[in-house]
């Protein structure tokens, strides 16, 4: 016996993919987020290419997989694909300690984070005509 399947929790014409315990703090994965957030994907492709922030590589890899799970498992058109989300999360903590002086030690916490990135695919919008007066 296998387990049920449940009904898929995103639209139709989304798809999503998911990269759980990164090695960076979700403060700062955050920031790298915000760049895309509600871009077309192939100029939030752009940004994360030409972005100096150390983490950009592994958010464009999350965004380049959530743009080929939308074309090869749910048969969207690439070229109208937009961020519609990307959530970023807590993971675990390492903790750790660091010598000082006098015989005492200083806590040191290594934050990890997941990253879930969503791709929408947009409708066309209704071109709006210009009133002649």
């Amino acid at each position: 016996m296998s387990k049920p399947k449940h009904e898929r929790s995103l639209a139709d014409s989304e798809a999503q993919a998911v990269t759980r315990n990164i090695r960076v703090s979700p403060r700062k994965l955050n920031l790298a987020a915000g760049l895309i957030r509600g871009r077309r994907a192939s100029d939030a492709v752009a940004i994360l290419t030409f972005s100096k922030r150390r983490i950009s590589d592994t958010v464009k890899k999350t965004l380049e997989s959530a743009i080929a799970n939308a074309e090869n498992n749910h048969s969207l058109d690439v070229d109208k694909l937009v961020v519609a989300r990307a959530e970023v999360g807590r993971s675990i903590v390492m903790k750790r300690f660091q010598a000082r002086g006098r015989g005492k030690a200083a806590r040191v916490e290594k934050w990890f984070s997941h990253l879930k990135i969503v791709v929408a695919e947009q409708q066309a919008a209704p071109v709006a005509e210009e009133a002649a007066s």
